[in-house]
């Protein structure tokens, strides 16, 4: 949970710092893009505007995507880095089995298409042969069990990590699933986009079954059927909001007691077809448990087979040939309005990363993730922290009692920066230059492999849920954790060579806004060690709950896009975090010798070039389509209220650009939210 999933950030032309040193060197850029400032705009109406104004008045996004900004530049910068490695790595793959025959060879496989297009949907043959040879429910379940060890979940969901409540052991959690649409909300919603999605969707399964040769009445009475099963399960599934509660979704069960509640899931067998050898289990969501347990007897076997059918179909696609591929892209493109495909060395780029991460990253630090570079993000890191544990010293709402605990965990924050100590064993993962689809299958099988070796053993806090190449960050409150891929340790987050305004206002409020996941709505029910446990005192939980109250209060009022607002339940985190991201690295910078001075560059002092900062990081434009999909889906607020909602309740902010009242991002003094 609490993974900061970053929305789309702003485009970047870097310095030398021999060129940031003066309010007269103006001939180059100096890390703040002043050239899309719309000066027509005041900083105290729309900040956000002001800073990034032409440049949003004047970028288009290309077919191929659907939005632009400087993280969606950089994640285009990186994976053509990606690009250049996988290339070098293909034309130098050395021995059977080395890390650049590996990660080379899975490359050229998926850009192999005229391979993989001459097998059709030959590779799912045998699984869907395996369907149909289900004649009961425990066969089904079993087959179920098996495609889970693919990473084909169905009906089932469930990893190992931290028991929440005794964070030192890995626990087998079970999660909701079984849906084919985004979301449980997309089944029952009756706006004109959302059934657009519904029928897309149902289209989507019915192209599915005909390229399967299936007669087009039977696809589409199939569609339907498979689209009625899931609409069920749907109705049994928490909402995202729902599943922001912490204690609502932990409820630890033993196998015993499920074996007798939920007879025909077969848990026990389940189990044992898992290798999960557990008396125990985490039943996050256990209603759809309950539910599916319900369906299993109620929905006939046939029906089952076809809904199984439908789920390896849509599951596989992306592996298949161009039919299904473009199957799936035209589902896709009506939930996120992006026109045209993306190149396929793009998605080969990504399907390298996320499938042999940890061994593309290892030759992804070494060429663009230099030393220096880790040892500045250190200090940062360093400075932030007692920037922190200086606020919550000095926080008026909070006791003493409190206080000492809430050090305690600040301290207690393990900070992981660029990669890992340990790199990941790809050992057992079979490349074949011309099977594409079996290389994506040994290399989730031994992702499979590697996540039940975990099982019932001590937590290992040097793990990463996210390569090198990452452009995000997140929080982990199980292990109290704060983790900084070097993918997003580049300009306009971060830049060893910019000047403290630039970094603390990029990187310094992604760091502070991570270190604050700790203590938001969620992370501050987890205390130092990274289990749930309530550390507050009844008066000062109030008083934090209030302030909670207030911040979604806030982001419902903000309306996006016609009649659409923030979802303030839902952005709750994000949006506490961001509070905290912003006066966390302002106090930080506030302690360099630059924050401490008034010299301006390119007519702007510190202190503006510490907002802009913040301003450029997340400067986006989003299709209309993503922006409905996001506000549906994503815990984030849109990009420019993660600059507005927090600056007008900074005061340091109204102070930098003399923000006055009848302004419309002024807030009376006594109106600002303060947190941490």
């Amino acid at each position: 949970m609490n993974k900061l999933a970053f929305a789309a950030l702003a485009t970047s032309i870097a310095c030398g710092m021999a060129a940031c040193n003066s309010e007269n060197a103006t001939t180059k850029q100096h890390f703040i893009e002043t050239k899309y400032i719309d000066s027509s705009v005041k900083p105290g109406d729309n900040f956000y505007q002001f800073v990034n104004g032409k440049w949003l008045d004047t970028v288009k996004i290309p077919s191929d995507k659907v939005a632009v900004g400087g993280f969606n530049q950089l994640v285009d910068d990186t994976r053509k880095n990606l690009k250049t490695l996988l290339e070098d790595a293909e034309k130098n793959d050395g021995t059977k089995g080395s890390l650049n025959q590996k990660v080379g060879d899975f490359y050229a496989s998926g850009l192999d298409t005229v391979s993989i297009d001459k097998l059709g949907y030959d590779p799912v043959k045998p699984i869907l042969a395996k369907v149909d040879a289900i004649t009961d429910v425990p066969s089904m379940m079993k087959f179920v069990a098996d495609e889970l060890k693919n990473y084909d979940g169905s009906i089932i969901s469930f990893g190992v990590g931290p028991d929440q409540k005794h964070s030192s052991i890995n626990i087998a959690s079970f999660y909701q699933t079984g849906i084919g649409l985004p979301d449980r909300d997309y089944y029952f919603k009756t706006d004109s986009s959302t059934i657009a999605d519904q029928n897309a969707y149902k289209n989507y399964l019915t192209t599915l079954f005909t390229l399967t040769g299936t007669d087009e009445a039977t696809a589409k009475k199939n569609s339907d059927l498979v689209y009625g099963i899931e609409k069920e399960i749907a109705g049994s599934h928490k909402t995202r909001v729902q599943l922001r509660d912490v204690n609502g979704n932990y409820d630890k069960v033993s196998v015993a007691s499920l074996a007798t509640k939920e007879p025909n899931i077969g848990w026990e067998t389940l189990l044992d077809n898992l290798g999960a050898k557990v008396d125990s289990i985490d039943m996050e969501q256990p209603a759809y448990y309950e539910k599916l347990n319900s369906l299993l007897k109620s929905v006939s076997i046939n029906d089952w087979k076809v809904y199984l059918k439908a789920n390896v179909l849509s599951g596989y696609a992306s592996l298949l040939s161009k039919p299904f591929r473009d199957a799936a892209f035209d589902y896709s493109k009506v939930l996120s309005g992006q026109s045209i495909q993306k190149p396929r060395w793009e998605l080969m780029a990504s399907s390298a990363d996320r499938h042999l991460g940890e061994l593309l990253g290892q030759l992804y630090v070494k060429k663009y993730f230099p030393p220096e570079a880790k040892q500045r993000m250190d200090q940062l890191v360093s400075n932030l922290t007692k920037a922190f544990s200086n606020r919550i010293q000095h926080l008026d709402w909070m006791s003493d009692s409190t206080k000492v605990i809430a050090e305690a965990k600040l301290k207690a924050i393990i900070r992981k920066i660029g990669y890992p100590a340990k790199w990941r064993d790809y050992s057992k993962v079979n490349i074949d230059k011309a099977k594409y689809f079996d290389n994506v299958i040994s290399a989730n099988q031994n992702d499979y492999d590697f996540q039940m070796s975990q099982l019932g053993k001590p937590v290992d806090k040097n793990l990463w849920q996210m390569t090198p190449p990452t452009i995000n960050a997140y929080y982990d409150p199980t292990t109290n954790t704060i983790n900084f891929p070097a993918g997003i340790l580049q300009y306009p987050f971060f830049d060893k060579d910019a000047d403290d305004a630039v970094n603390y206002g990029g990187i310094g409020m992604v760091i502070g806004h991570e270190m604050t996941h700790g203590f938001d709505d969620q992370g501050s029910q987890y205390d130092k060690d990274g289990n749930i446990h309530n550390w507050w005192t009844t008066q000062d939980k109030a008083k934090f709950d209030e302030k909670v109250k207030q911040i979604q209060a806030l982001y419902s009022s903000f309306t996006v896009l016609d009649s659409l607002h923030v979802n303030g339940q839902l952005t709750t985190g994000e949006n506490m975090a961001d509070f905290g991201g912003v006066s966390i690295a302002y106090d930080a910078f506030k302690m360099t010798k630059q924050g401490q001075d008034t010299t301006k560059i390119d007519g702007y002092t510190p202190d503006q070039r510490f907002f802009m900062s913040i301003a450029q990081i997340w400067r986006a434009k989003f299709k209309d389509a993503t922006i409905r999909q996001r506000i549906n889906l994503d815990p984030h607020s849109p990009a420019m209220w993660r600059v507005l909602g927090p600056l007008m309740n900074f005061d340091p902010f109204y102070k930098a650009f003399n923000v006055q009242p009848g302004e419309k991002m002024y807030r009376d003094a006594k109106d600002r939210i303060k947190i941490w």
